[in-house]
């Protein structure tokens, strides 16, 4: 019911305002109660009787303000709504078609508020809801009708919904909307990434392209139904579009990337700053660097040099805006496989002098290249047997027959073999030369008699050592020269300052054969003396691609190990994952980018290859009409606002009510009033005070709290400074305890919350570190005390809460190196056997210590990003506070058990750390 700017939500209420008159009508019928005023002389007066009778009447004003406190109360019941917008009449079907792709992850919050603000209207105006989401699905997964539905049972949906981190499909898309059975008039909202579709190829091999006509084809499908509206970020703007970070490619010393933005918008891109961050392992940062937007620009070209020494692998870069937490989505990450990391080098010594390590030709080599490959001596065919990335021969000594074919198929492959000159050798007589040199002659003459040693040029732009400066106190003695050729330029990565070349290389197959046209000692030059050798073999390693290029075999298909989602975390893969079988394969719904392969080899499959350059859809059908997330204002609802003045103007009625009956008179003259008043404050004061659950917060007094938490042993919880994240964590870890004292035998008094800037948390047996965005950075004193929490034997549980970084919180805290805790872990042992550790949702990893911590093999943390809390949380009389998706309520039990073992694990260790090797420890008692 509509009435100007004004929506009444529950109309059938206000035929009560009908009842006005007769509460009037009553009210006066019930004059207040008369004045009595004690005076003895009216005794005189008694038995007197008049015929004239006066009634006393309530005063029009209090009448007045009581008809208008009924008025309120009707009117605030029927629940009115400022300014809301209309919806048509009851039972005409809300299509609500929701962008899920990699492209919705770093707005994703505003969507889901955008879509749970139009199921609320749905809700209010009785109507049924029809979902459709845009993501492409895997080949083999059936796609779920579409049927209305009411909104209150699509709002569950809505909150376990989540993006992908493959791209849309919306030509797909549109054949399901025009397989349902759908009849209009309908209302259509569309919750748009922004974005134009990737098309496959035109042609086998090429690129992908943009498909803005795909948008167009389903909007039109969906204005056949009813009124558009289509909500994208921000209308006619792509200021917060997402952004898509390209794999790197190596330039020199340092990683070069490229950062891109959509095209084609509205209006030119604003300009902009990001950092790219380049992690390893275990999260800790190796380098980063600044990326920036000029105004109207769409790409940004940076650079990453990681720092010289031996430092942990690469494993992964990410786009972050304030350079510790990364932005969420997919398509702001990219992984790195084990082709970014140590490479094995076969060394093949030749003679006896490489037991002495000066006299050792590859002396000079080893050190060189320890620091950035793992090293393998021996032979020729054994080192083929496990073929490494590189082999480097020390000399021109010719390849054995039976070995050449091995090896020339080992470089084909991608292998890198890597030679120097030597005193002995026919050289061009085994064909695993890049040149051909002069006249097999090892020995410098003639032309190349010097008068004074010669030096090193500048290096060449086109080869690997583009950029190295070459040192002036290099110089060299001898070489062997090259027999010049058509395309020896080209082939030529280093020279002398006379012209001839002095590294060489050309490539055979995926790989290439290098010459080093001098000795790998210094015996022919100071060149294996000095720091321009190092750096040119590491140039000549990292440039090397290796028989795994990608991380693993690709000639064999390649088991899912780690996915990203729509969000950009590494995440367990489900069964719907298929394994790689080639070398081209593209993202989607059958292969989402992650890594591919196991533990010993992986191979990364990144969004952004499989992506064509990302365009802003702009072009619309004339009758759709756009909208911001953010124009999609709430209702403004004046229930409550009514009700709270009709309670404010109940009380001046109860106060004008007194004062007409006489009971508001000083204290001095009613002693009964004051009487009253004293014993009720004193009983209020008596009282003991109510059972309330533990409020965040911590007390006034922080030697309390110690002295508290040692004298009864209770589970505590860090204040993040947002009060809805420290009320979860209040009633999660209270509900925990009150499950362990109905369940075990440990008798725990409730929990606090305390502040680390302020506390110290060493009392506690177990402290739970929930993730929020507005957490500042802990300081130097927080810092010394959570790692001394972790060093006394203290349990910390950080829950990223399925969204959070914990990095840039745990920067300085020594945590040691991780692993994922699997069913063999005591977690998994310590009460109940559990599979998995699941809380408000399921599948992301839960990590320990690798090596088990030094307190008896217990883990000082526990790191993981199922929201347990949230899963826990249970308030008496309002229930379970939030839902757990996917699996249910058997979830939430699961949930529970491993709250008990996460307490049972930081209360005894790992006293069950047996039963992990029961089976072993029997075998051994029956033999």
């Amino acid at each position: 019911m509509i009435l100007g700017p004004f929506t009444i939500a529950l109309p059938y209420v206000l035929p009560l305002l009908a009842t006005l008159p007769l509460l009037w009508w009553l009210l006066r019928a019930t004059p207040p109660a008369p004045r009595r005023v004690v005076f003895p002389a009216l005794r005189l007066l008694a038995g007197l009787r008049t015929e004239d009778r006066v009634s006393a009447h309530t005063p029009w004003w209090l009448l007045a303000l009581r008809l208008l406190v009924a008025a309120l109360v009707i009117i605030g019941l029927s629940h009115p709504l400022y300014k809301a917008t209309g919806g048509p009449a009851p039972g005409t079907p809300l299509v609500l078609v929701i962008d899920d792709g990699w492209a919705a992850g770093p707005d994703w919050r505003d969507r889901l508020a955008a879509a749970d603000l139009l199921l609320e209207r749905a809700e209010r105006d009785e109507r049924p809801v029809i979902v459709l989401t845009t993501a492409a699905r895997p080949a083999d997964a059936p796609a779920p009708p579409l049927e209305a539905r009411p909104a209150g049972a699509v709002r569950g949906d809505l909150q376990a919904m989540a993006p992908h981190p493959w791209g849309t499909d919306r030509r797909a898309a549109a054949l399901r909307l025009a397989q349902a059975s759908i009849t209009p008039p309908a209302t259509v909202t569309w919750i748009h990434d922004g974005i134009a579709d990737t098309a496959p190829p035109s042609t086998p091999g090429a690129p992908p392209r943009a498909d803005d006509t795909a948008s167009r084809d389903l909007a039109e499908a969906l204005g056949g139904l009813g009124p558009l509206t289509v909500l994208t970020a921000e209308a006619g703007a792509m200021a917060s579009a997402p952004l898509v970070l390209s794999p790197p490619t190596r330039a020199g010393d340092g990683l070069a990337l490229t950062l891109t933005r959509p095209r084609g918008g509205e209006i030119p891109g604003p300009a902009d700053r990001l950092w790219v961050r380049l992690l390893d392992g275990q999260g800790r940062l190796i380098a980063r660097s600044e990326a920036v937007f000029a105004a109207g620009a769409f790409e940004s070209a940076v650079v990453l040099t990681p720092p010289g020494g031996g430092q942990s692998p690469p494993a992964r870069i990410e786009l972050s805006r304030d350079g510790a937490t990364a932005l969420a989505g997919a398509g702001a990450v990219v992984l790195l496989d084990d082709s970014w990391r140590r490479r094995p080098v076969g060394l093949v010594p030749r003679d006896e002098a490489a037991a002495v390590p000066l006299l050792d030709p590859l002396h000079y080599v080893e050190k060189a290249l320890a620091p950035q490959a793992d090293l393998r001596r021996g032979a020729l065919a054994s080192l083929l047997a496990a073929p490494p990335a590189m082999i480097v021969l020390p000399d021109l000594t010719p390849v054995p027959a039976d070995e050449a074919g091995a090896l020339d198929a080992w470089i084909r492959q991608g292998g890198t073999l890597i030679r120097f000159a030597g005193p002995r050798g026919e050289a061009g007589l085994d064909g695993f030369l890049p040149v051909r040199l002069r006249g097999g002659d090892r020995q410098l003459g003639g032309a190349l008699s010097w008068s004074e040693p010669a030096r090193l040029a500048p290096f060449p732009d086109h080869g690997p050592f583009a950029g190295l400066e070459p040192p002036a106190d290099v110089t060299i003695a001898s070489q062997v020269l090259a027999e010049p050729e058509p395309g020896l330029e080209a082939r030529t990565w280093a020279r002398l300052t006379d012209g001839t070349p002095l590294v060489t290389a050309q490539s055979r197959g995926r790989g290439r054969i290098v010459l080093f046209h001098v000795t790998a000692d210094p015996r022919w030059s100071s060149l294996p003396l000095s720091g321009v050798f190092v750096r040119m073999l590491e140039r000549v390693i990292t440039a090397t691609p290796g028989l795994m290029a990608g991380g693993a075999d690709r000639s064999r298909p390649l088991a899912p190990w780690r996915v990203l989602d729509g969000f950009g975390r590494l995440a367990t893969p489900g069964p719907e994952v298929r394994p790689l079988d080639g070398p081209a394969v593209a993202v989607g719904a059958d292969h989402p980018p992650g890594l591919y392969g196991d533990d010993s080899a992986t191979r990364a499959l990144n969004l952004a290859p499989s992506l064509a350059p990302v365009s802003a859809q702009t072009k619309w059908p004339p009758a759709t009409q756009r909208q911001s997330l953010g124009g999609l204002a709430r209702d403004r609802d004046l229930m409550p606002w009514l009700l709270a003045t009709a309670l404010a103007l109940a009380v001046v009625d109860l106060i004008a009510t007194l004062a007409l009956r006489g009971l508001l008179v000083p204290p001095r003259r009613r002693p009964g009033l004051s009487t009253m008043v004293v014993v009720i404050a004193g009983l209020w004061l008596a009282a003991p005070p109510l059972a309330r659950a533990q409020q965040p917060g911590p007390p006034e007094d922080a030697e309390t709290l110690v002295r508290e938490a040692a004298l009864q042993t209770r589970l505590a919880y860090v204040l993040t400074g947002d009060p809805a994240v420290d009320q979860v964590s209040a009633a999660g870890l209270g509900a925990l305890t009150e499950v362990l004292g109905r369940r075990t035998s440990a008798a725990l008094a409730p929990p606090l919350g305390i502040a680390l800037e302020s506390q110290d948390p060493r009392v506690f047996p177990l402290l739970y570190w929930p993730v929020s965005g507005s957490q500042p950075p802990l300081s130097t004193r927080a810092r010394e005390r959570v790692n001394a929490y972790m060093r006394y034997g203290g349990l910390l549980v950080i829950d990223t809460r399925d969204g959070g970084d914990a990095r840039a919180l745990a920067e300085g805290l020594e945590i040691p190196p991780l692993r994922e805790a699997g069913p063999d872990h005591v977690l998994g042992r310590s009460f109940y056997l559990l599979g998995d550790f699941p809380g408000r949702v399921a599948g992301n990893a839960t990590w320990v210590a690798a090596d088990g911590g030094d307190t008896d093999g217990v883990s000082p943390v526990v790191i993981g990003g199922n929201d347990w809390a949230a899963a826990w949380a249970n308030q008496p009389g309002e229930g379970y506070l939030f839902a757990v998706t996917p699996g249910g309520e058997r979830q939430r039990e699961m949930a529970y058990r491993f709250g008990v073992n996460l307490v049972m694990y930081a209360l005894t260790g790992s006293y069950k750390g047996d039963q992990v090797h029961l089976p072993a420890i029997l075998e051994r008692l029956t033999n």
